[in-house]
């Protein structure tokens, strides 16, 4: 990262998280809501491995190696229960998942 100043990395990395941010915000449909989550992960990635190697230390790669890790776990979690509520409403569609209350 000798090249690239590490304020590039951290402004696309606010970049990506915005983007996100605002898909979580906006978006109705769960399978877009589970990616922008995933990309404000991978922003927050991003920064962390930016600063980790222009300090010359290892803490946020590894920090970063837990947060795919737990990533994973959600997406496989969440994309289990987006199809349980598929298979009960034939849509998914957020707001449509407080009627699933008794």
């Amino acid at each position: 990262m000798e090249g690239i100043p590490v304020n590039y990395y951290v402004a696309l990395s606010a970049i990506l998280f915005t983007i996100g941010a605002l898909g979580v915000l906006i978006r109705r449909n769960a399978l877009v809501i589970f990616m922008s989550i995933e990309l404000m992960l991978n922003a927050a990635n991003l920064a962390l491995v930016a600063f980790s190697s222009a300090n010359n230390q290892l803490d946020g790669q590894i920090f970063v190696f837990f947060i795919m890790t737990v990533a994973a776990a959600e997406v496989a979690v969440g994309l289990a229960l987006i199809v349980a509520v598929f298979r009960t409403k034939k849509s998914i569609d957020v707001d449509q998942v407080n009627v699933l209350k008794g």
